[in-house]
């Protein structure tokens, strides 16, 4: 399963555009509400969450988490002990880390990126803690993903399916959206 999680003041088309392309790709993908059974994105988009992060259970069936950014939607995520347990997981297992714009700052003050190469959106670089700071629209080191902003969404998502299925469906899911 992967897991998205959403807290108040997330920035939508990340969160969105990426669980949609994950979806299109034929991916178990469900969005995690951090604050309760819904989440409200920084432009004020109202979402109903798959799952309130009280009753998210982590098992072996974990295979990747997604932080989206967006402010104060990325603070909501840095403090909150679910998020922080479902990565140090995902880090322990070897299984994938996506985090953009702002959030690749959760993994940095996690401890995660230390010695890799990451992306964020501009001015969230000096919390990367440890990282080579690449300055790419998406950055794939290991089991991390790391990308830039709203306008990367779509790249992200794509690098996501890559990772998870192949080039091929990546390819596949891109060019039926037309991109």
């Amino acid at each position: 399963m992967i897991y998205c999680f959403l807290a108040d003041g997330f920035e939508e088309i990340e969160a969105l555009a990426t669980v949609d392309i994950l979806r299109r790709a034929g991916l178990a993908v469900k969005t995690v509400g951090v604050m309760g059974d819904r989440a409200v994105g920084s432009h004020g988009i109202d979402v109903s969450v798959d799952i309130p992060i009280d009753r998210l259970v982590l098992d072996d069936s974990l295979e990747a988490v997604i932080l989206p950014g967006g402010m104060p939607g990325t603070k909501h995520l840095d403090q909150c002990e679910q998020v922080r347990d479902a990565v140090s997981r995902c880090i322990a297992r070897d299984t994938l880390v996506c985090a953009i714009c702002a959030a690749p700052s959760v993994l940095g003050h996690m401890g995660v990126l230390t010695h890799r190469r990451a992306t964020c959106y501009p001015g969230f670089e000096s919390e990367l803690f440890g990282a080579t700071y690449t300055g790419e629209r998406v950055t794939t080191d290991g089991n991390i993903i790391t990308a830039k902003g709203a306008g990367c969404a779509y790249d992200f998502g794509f690098a996501i399916v890559e990772r998870l299925c192949s080039k091929k469906v990546a390819d596949d899911v891109a060019a039926s959206m037309m991109c």
